[in-house]
């Protein structure tokens, strides 16, 4: 190498991780060895004087080492004498025509080596300053402490149209209006349209320029956009002509094409005979699709927020193996009396009845395994965290459901929560839910037999219907505390748009009904649309809505029975297993401790 150049620098280095997570692989920039590449001052390449002189690349096994000369502008002097002070000791480098596999890049073009302020990569350094004159020695190293390289896009600088570096396009002095140039054309759209020309344009050129020997079944990321300005060199063929471009856009600005990606259409259409480039699709000329939530994929999921309020709060308990024993005094026998005559014989009373019933608990689990190879392949998110989250939803899920209303499946089902181990309120026995079905045409009468009925709406009638069910079953509630109402957002919405006969609401808001159910909240769950359940006399009923206190239902179970996670790696089938379990019981532990709003099915 000739030592006459004014300083050397790593260009950039290997292995290195970009701001923007790219990691520069060996020989990526193979193809720069030996090149000459302007020297421009932070990556400023849309004027000519910001260009300071030129930057011959040499590729060794670290990464590519520049070495620059100033040329004698101000500009370039005035540079030098920043580097042989120490004050500018960082280096960037602008490179397009990127390739990547991952995130890594495997191959690209670099355009301009840049002094910049701020490094970007420890690797990315002056460590020589050539001074020529008095001395030829190198004068000093000079290192920078920055901690990651980040490459300067083509798109990143949009303040200018330019083909190259420091020249710009201009109209032909003889006749401007013959000579108008792209850029007139595209300074005439709005600056959405011109986003959408340089990002459709820039992936043609793109796709055109790549090289014979590219390996067509590698993986390449091209998420780095290309400003079809700042192209330096075109293959002579397959591209886009200037005049093929300003033909396209003024096709997309007459009435009646509708788009540019029509005005695409109807342009190869009419010159597939000639058309150099020929697209096998259209879609070549457009972006790749990308996430608009990036990052792992949006869960979609029934309505999760009353699981976390029973989670919340049932009662837990460290016993697993529960028992409740109450005694009913309430048969009409248990009286005291008066005594009769003297010598009389005194009578007992009637016996008591002891009310006793005992729980056992059940494994509740949820398994799933993952591929080996998915697990390393996706790197986007934490795929095994993301799993595990949907496993702990479906889980919590399923307990709330068995707490509530039971998992729906029949009996002889082998992954059916037994009502023997979890006891569903709903289908708990009548000593301790309240069973209350809901009247409608009975409701309606009394309205009608006041003279009114006629005048309201069947919402009116049917939310006056289970509120009058709703708070004749309270009087037999022997439940704690305040209760919560769980029910279907379609029966909420059917009550809160009751109208009264002036036409206004009768609730105006879920805290107006709460108040007039006397309950704390009211959650919807829409898990319970089109449940029925048929009683003892084969009666069918359809639920409305279940009244708890959950405080009343306790879940209980040992230590170890709570739930625990569980990994395992299966060699033979090169796959990783997921287990998340809990051994629990639940059961309601107070006598007439909720209450089970229901509508007898037609025809029953």
């Amino acid at each position: 190498m000739d030592k006459t150049y004014d300083f050397g620098g790593w260009a950039t280095r290997n292995n290195l991780k970009c701001s923007d997570g790219r990691i520069i692989m060996k020989d990526a920039f193979k193809h720069n060895d030996g090149q000459t590449v302007p020297l421009v001052w932070n990556h400023k390449h849309n004027e000519a004087f910001n260009v300071l002189g030129h930057a011959q690349l040499e590729n060794r096994d670290e990464g590519v080492y520049a070495y620059c000369t100033f040329n004698d502008t101000e500009q370039g002097k005035n540079a030098k004498m920043l580097v042989q002070h120490g004050d500018v000791v960082s280096l960037s480098i602008y490179a397009n025509q990127l390739k990547q596999k991952g995130s890594e890049v495997m191959h690209g073009v670099i355009r301009e080596v840049s002094l910049v302020l701020a490094g970007a990569n420890p690797g990315a350094f002056i460590d020589s300053v050539m001074v020529h004159g008095e001395e030829s020695d190198e004068e000093a190293f000079i290192y920078t402490g920055e901690e990651s390289l980040s490459l300067y896009h083509a798109d990143d600088k949009k303040e200018d149209n330019t083909d190259k570096v420091g020249e710009k396009k201009e109209k032909s002095e003889d006749n401007p209006e013959d000579k108008e140039t792209l850029e007139d054309v595209v300074n005439s759209l709005t600056e959405k349209q011109k986003e959408v020309v340089q990002n459709l344009i820039g992936a043609a050129l793109e796709k055109a320029g790549a090289s014979d020997d590219d390996d067509k079944d590698d993986e390449e990321d091209k998420e780095m956009k290309h400003n079809i300005f700042d192209r330096d060199e075109q293959e002579n063929e397959n591209f886009l002509s200037h005049a093929a471009q300003q033909e396209i856009i003024a096709l997309a600005k007459t009435k009646g094409v509708g788009s540019l990606q029509d005005a695409i259409k109807f342009y190869i259409e009419e010159h597939k005979d000639t058309l150099s480039h020929g697209f096998e699709s259209i879609e070549q000329l457009f972006p790749d699709y990308k996430d608009v939530y990036p990052g792992a994929p949006e869960l979609l999921t029934r309505d999760q927020t009353w699981v976390s309020t029973v989670m919340t709060k049932m009662h837990k308990s460290p016993i697993s193996r529960v028992r409740t024993r109450q005694i009913d005094a309430r048969d009409k026998g248990l009286r005291a009396l008066g005594y009769k005559t003297k010598g009389s014989k005194k009578n007992d009373m009637a016996n008591v009845k002891l009310l006793s019933r005992t729980t056992d608990p059940q494994t509740v689990y949820v398994k799933d395994k993952l591929e080996r190879d998915d697990v390393i392949d996706i790197t986007d998110f934490n795929v095994v965290e993301y799993q595990f989250n949907i496993m702990r939803k479906l889980l919590n899920e399923e307990i709330a459901l068995a707490v509530m209303v039971g998992d729906g499946r029949d009996d002889g089902d082998e992954g059916k929560i037994s009502e023997e181990h979890i006891r569903s309120i709903w289908h708990d026995d009548d000593l301790y839910t309240i069973h209350a079905d809901v009247d409608i045409e009975k409701a309606k009468e009394e309205l009608q037999g006041t003279g009114t009925g006629a005048n309201f709406g069947e919402n009116y009638i049917y939310a006056e219907a289970i509120i009058t069910a709703a708070l004749y079953a309270r009087e037999d509630y022997k439940g704690s505390g305040s209760l919560d109402f769980f029910c279907t957002p379609h029966l909420l919405n059917v009550m809160l748009l009751a109208r009264d006969m002036n036409g206004r609401r009768i609730y105006d808001s879920k805290s107006d009904l709460a108040a007039a159910l006397n309950v704390g909240e009211i959650h919807t769950v829409e898990q319970f649309e089109g449940l029925e359940r048929t009683d003892k006399n084969q009666k069918k009923h359809k639920l409305l809505g279940i009244f708890v206190n959950l405080d009343d239902y306790h879940a209980g179970a040992t230590k170890g029975g709570e739930i625990t996670t569980f990994d395992d790696f299966d060699i033979d089938f090169n796959q990783y297993k997921y287990l998340m379990e809990t051994r629990l019981s639940g059961a309601l532990t107070r006598v007439y401790s909720a209450i089970a709003l229901e509508e007898p099915v037609a025809g029953e």
